[in-house]
């Protein structure tokens, strides 16, 4: 059976792709200097392309791929990923929802926190030793 070739646009944990490699034909974006005539040579036998938040599949990227099956955004978003060629040509897409809120739900009280009781400002005092001459000015409470 052939190996379904597979096109990652930008280096990720090298877990995952030893993972891919093990399973499929994956050729890494970045290695290729020339992408026109990486594309021109290797179109054929590309049906998926993998990316993140920082590269997605675009229209040009799309349309040099005739055997383009699914997109998959290693990221929570699809900005990067042109949707619209992506439903005319019936491409899939995927991406990676719901897995941050809760992480970004608690930097946001710790931001919160860090802002209201000016906790950067007080570990500056500290460092600085202006703790030998005098007080911090007390913060807002919470």
């Amino acid at each position: 059976m052939e190996s379904i070739g597979l096109l990652m646009l930008y280096p990720m944990n090298t877990y995952l792709e030893d993972e891919l490699n093990k399973r499929f034909n994956l050729y890494k974006f970045w290695n290729y200097p020339d992408r026109k005539q990486f594309l021109s040579q290797n179109s054929a036998s590309i049906r998926a392309v993998v990316g993140t938040a920082n590269a997605g599949a675009d229209a040009e990227l799309i349309e040099s791929l005739p055997k383009l099956e699914i997109v998959s955004s290693f990221s929570v978003g699809v900005d990067n990923i042109d949707l619209v060629k992506c439903k005319e040509k019936g491409i899939r897409v995927t991406n990676t929802p719901d897995v941050l809120p809760d992480d970004v739900a608690d930097l946001a009280i710790g931001l919160m926190l860090a802002t209201l009781r000016r906790i950067p400002a007080c570990d500056r005092f500290v460092r600085s030793g202006s703790w030998t001459i005098g007080q911090f000015k007390l913060t807002t409470k919470v």
